[in-house]
C-alpha cells in the first residue's frame, strides 16, 4: 500500500526484504524524448533560515532564505536535528545542499520543477545508514544561478566538485527526472567516482534518436509539451509563467500520474519557482538540450560499468525506465513501483526506500563500519 505523502517514511534498514527485477504487467506503453574550522577550510558554511542565496532576487510570497531547511513545510519529525543546510563553494559555484546522517556518502539529485525538498520523505531513514547529500542543482533554490553551464557535462562537474569539497572520493547517486539525466552524465563522465547509481522516472537520457516527432498522440503531448516550451531560449517563457506558477507547475504535477501531492508541498514549489532567477535557472538544462544530446551520443559509446537501478512508477513510465537503460549499462536492475506516478519519492516513499535499501546494501557493506 502506498504511504501518504503526509506521513514520515517507515523505518527500514539494510536488512529489508529484497524486491528486485520485477515488472508490473498491464502498464501503458509510452515512448520518450528519451567541525567549523574544517568546514571553513573546505569553503563550507552553514545556511540559516534567514540567509538567502546571494544571487537570488526577492520575490513575491517568498520569505527570506526560502529553500532552506527552516523554511520547508511538512518535514518528517526530527528532520532538522539530523539535517543541516550548507553553502559549499566548489568548482567556482556556490552550491546549497542539505546534509546529514552517518555512513558512506549518498548523493541525491532532484528533478524539475523541484529542489532538495523532493527527497524529504526518504532522507531520514537513509541517513541512518548513509551520509545523505541532497543538493540544489545549478540555477535552482539556494544554489548560485549563473547564466551558463547547464549542459549535463557541466552539471555533472558541479556535483563532482561538491563531493570533492565534502571530502567524498567515491559515492552512490540517486537521480530523479532531470536529476536522472544529470546522474547518468555523472556516472558516464566520472565512472571512477560513482559506485552505484539509481535512476528514477525518465525513460533514459535524452538523445536525438529517442526524441518523439513534432506531432505525437495527445497523451504523450500533454505530458511532454513542457520540454520544447522550456527549451525556447527567449524571455517569452519566463513572461508566460511568471505570476502563473500555480497554473503552469500545477498542471505539471497533476498530469504526470499517481496520487496528487499535498497542498503544502505544491505551494512550496510554487513559491520556490516564483523567484525570477530560479525560474530562469530551471529552464537552463532544457535550453542546453542540444549540447546534452550530443554529449549523450558520445557517452552511449561506452556502457556504464557500475550497477544501475532503474525505477519507474506504474502510473507513469513504468518498465520503460529499465528498458531504456539496458543498452547504456552492463548491469541494469529494472523496478516498477505500483501505484506511483512520476513523483515517486513523494508518492511512494516507503516502497522507494525498500528498493534503494536493497540496491545500496552491497555498497554499504563494502564501506565497512560507519566512520
Amino acid at each position: 500500500m502506498t504511504m501518504s505523502p503526509m506521513e514520515p517514511p517507515a523505518q527500514e534498514g539494510p536488512g529489508s526484504k529484497p524486491v528486485s527485477h520485477r515488472a508490473r504487467r498491464g502498464l501503458s506503453r509510452r515512448g520518450f524524448v528519451g567541525g567549523a574550522a574544517a568546514a571553513a577550510a573546505a569553503g563550507i558554511s552553514l545556511v540559516g533560515g534567514l540567509t538567502p542565496s546571494a544571487t537570488a532576487s526577492p520575490a513575491v510570497r517568498r520569505p527570506r532564505g526560502f529553500g532552506s531547511v527552516s523554511t520547508a513545510p511538512g518535514l518528517p519529525a526530527g528532520f532538522s536535528k539530523t539535517f543541516t543546510g550548507r553553502s559549499i563553494h566548489a568548482g567556482g559555484l556556490r552550491q546549497h545542499a542539505v546534509i546529514g546522517g552517518d555512513g558512506p556518502p549518498l548523493l541525491l539529485v532532484h528533478g524539475w520543477p523541484q529542489n532538495w525538498y523532493a527527497w524529504r520523505m526518504v532522507m531520514p531513514e537513509l541517513a541512518r545508514h548513509y551520509t545523505v547529500i541532497a543538493v540544489d542543482q545549478r540555477g535552482i533554490g539556494l544554489t548560485e544561478k549563473p547564466k551558463s553551464g547547464y549542459d549535463t557535462a557541466t552539471l555533472a562537474n558541479d556535483l563532482v566538485a561538491l563531493m570533492d569539497a565534502l571530502g567524498h572520493q567515491r559515492f552512490a547517486v540517486a537521480g530523479h527526472d532531470t536529476g536522472l539525466i544529470i546522474s547518468y552524465a555523472l556516472a558516464a563522465d566520472h565512472p571512477q567516482r560513482v559506485a552505484r547509481v539509481a535512476l528514477l522516472e525518465v525513460p533514459g537520457p535524452p538523445t536525438l534518436k529517442a526524441s518523439p516527432p513534432l506531432f505525437i498522440d495527445e497523451d504523450h503531448n500533454n505530458r511532454l509539451w513542457h520540454i520544447p516550451f522550456n527549451r525556447v531560449n527567449h524571455k517569452l517563457t519566463e513572461k508566460l509563467v511568471s505570476g502563473r506558477e500555480e497554473i503552469f507547475f500545477g498542471y505539471e504535477f497533476d498530469i504526470q500520474g499517481g496520487q496528487k501531492l499535498p497542498d503544502y508541498a505544491r505551494e512550496y514549489y510554487f513559491r520556490l519557482f516564483s523567484d525570477p532567477e530560479t525560474l530562469l535557472g530551471s529552464f537552463g538544462l532544457y535550453r542546453a538540450w542540444d549540447a546534452t544530446t550530443a554529449q549523450n551520443a558520445t557517452r552511449a559509446e561506452n556502457k556504464l560499468t557500475m550497477p544501475v537501478l532503474a525505477i519507474g512508477g506504474s502510473e507513469s513510465w513504468g518498465d520503460l525506465v529499465g528498458k531504456a537503460m539496458i543498452p547504456l549499462a552492463n548491469d541494469v536492475q529494472g523496478v516498477v513501483i505500483p501505484g506511483a506516478g512520476h513523483w515517486v519519492a513523494e508518492q511512494a516513499p516507503r516502497e522507494l526506500l525498500s528498493e534503494l535499501t536493497r540496491f545500496l546494501a552491497p555498497y554499504h557493506r563494502a564501506a565497512g563500519p560507519s566512520r
